[in-house]
């Protein structure tokens, strides 16, 4: 498996972004995907999960109403819509095809909130 994060960024406070994570290398139909977070000192604390053979999707507290998870299932490419950025979403970012166990997963991509 293959996953490769891109849109991150710094914008201020209030503003958003919207990650994606092209994934390849996967030939299974059911995946809990997902995104998750790590900034420096801390724990790496799941976002958003979305399970691609229901569609469900869940969110952490901390980005609940903030946040949109969705998968082009043609691109092969899922999206994290993050708005009313805060500083602390300040973090490295990462998707992974196993939320649970938060691996596989790309290099990340950085998002910085000032």
């Amino acid at each position: 498996v293959q996953l490769v994060e891109s849109g991150g960024g710094s914008v201020q406070a209030g503003g958003s972004l919207r990650l994606s994570c092209a994934a390849s290398g996967y030939t299974r139909s059911n995946y809990c995907m997902g995104w998750f977070r790590q900034a420096p000192g801390k724990e790496r604390e799941g976002v958003a999960t979305i399970y691609t053979g229901t569609g469900s999707t869940y969110y952490a507290d901390s980005v609940k109403g903030r946040s949109t998870i969705s998968r082009d299932n043609a691109k092969n490419t899922l999206y994290l819509h993050l708005n009313s950025l805060k500083s602390e979403d300040t973090a490295m970012y990462y998707c992974t095809t196993n939320i649970v166990v938060m691996t596989p997963r790309g290099q990340g991509t950085q998002v910085t909130v000032s």
